[in-house]
């Protein structure tokens, strides 16, 4: 199995991050804000961080992290998930991952 795919596999919604990015601390709140608990996962704590990072930025993740997956798929990074939230369609994207219960607006 793919170690992103092991990685997200039973989380509804994940972050790989490195401790020291401020933007990663920005996606954390966003989502968070929504009521949803995120998995974070800090590439520069993991013994094979960087070969994590290299699958990421293999996937499209410019620059590696933030990488946020929700319901086991890759969003992006951080432009991404605003960009999501500003069309409205970050809620919906994390009740079909069951991330989140209800939500209005």
């Amino acid at each position: 199995m793919d170690v992103l795919t092991m990685l997200t596999a039973e989380k509804p919604v994940v972050i790989f991050s490195k401790s020291t990015c401020c933007m990663s601390h920005t996606v954390k709140a966003l989502i968070k804000s929504f009521g949803a608990n995120p998995a974070m996962i800090e590439l520069d704590k993991l013994p094979n961080g960087q070969q994590v990072e290299r699958a990421l930025v293999q996937l499209g993740s410019r620059p590696g992290v933030p990488a946020v997956f929700i319901g086991q798929q890759f969003i992006g990074g951080a432009d991404e998930l605003i960009s999501l939230n500003v069309q409205n369609k970050l809620a919906q994207l994390l009740l079909r991952a069951k991330a989140i219960f209800i939500w209005s607006r």
